[in-house]
């Protein structure tokens, strides 16, 4: 059987990688690939892939958030989390909202076969280093980047995206990337609830 597989990730070295892993495989069709969440959603309104690996850092909606909008509207498809991001709190997210299945950006040919194999028979797959994040780290867990932190910290302080990028010397786009990635992380959905959780925590 032939399993037709689409990509979204906005940067096109991860998407070359992997289709250069899997131009040699007979059993998959490469059908197509989107740099963001609206080029993707517009695809799906004329084709629909049985597998589509999904980046949760995309620059206009969080992957997150697309799993979600995907699977409401085309439950068929197995979405599979592509990311660089192993820690609980993304796994989740998107295994709550419809994905299959989570794999490291740094996966092998093998991993990425295996888990379209598994998630094309209906069940979940997690990379190795996934399944071991899922087993043994604290459910409380919060493990921020250091960038991360400093944008926290400016945020704390009542900056707005653009002040933090002209403090950090980052875009503007960056900066809300990783206030979306903190905001998951701690499982809050506004600046209030972070600033609250983030003392809580200890990290401010």
């Amino acid at each position: 059987m032939i399993t037709k597989l689409f990509i979204v990730d906005d940067h096109y070295m991860v998407i070359e990688g992997i289709h250069a892993l899997l131009q040699n495989e007979k059993n998959i069709e490469w059908i197509g690939h989107a740099m963001n969440a609206d080029s993707c959603l517009a695809f799906l309104q004329h084709q629909q892939p049985d597998i589509i690996l999904m980046d949760i850092s995309l620059p206009d909606t969080s992957g997150i958030e697309l799993c979600k909008m995907v699977k409401t509207k085309y439950p068929a498809i197995n979405i599979v989390a592509l990311s660089t991001f192993n820690q609980q709190s993304f796994i989740k997210k998107m295994m709550e909202n419809g994905a299959s299945g989570y794999l490291l950006k740094n996966a092998s040919t093998k991993e990425i076969l295996d888990c379209i194999e598994t998630t094309m028979k209906g069940k979940s797959y997690f990379s190795f280093e996934v399944a071991q994040t899922l087993r043994y780290h604290s459910n409380d867990e919060i493990i921020l980047t250091l960038r991360e932190k400093e944008v926290l910290a400016l945020i704390a302080e009542g900056l707005t995206n653009p002040e933090i990028g002209q403090r950090l010397f980052i875009s503007t786009t960056t900066v809300d990337s990783h206030r979306k990635n903190i905001l998951t992380k701690f499982n809050v959905k506004n600046t209030a609830a972070l600033i609250h959780a983030a003392i809580k925590k200890g990290f401010l």
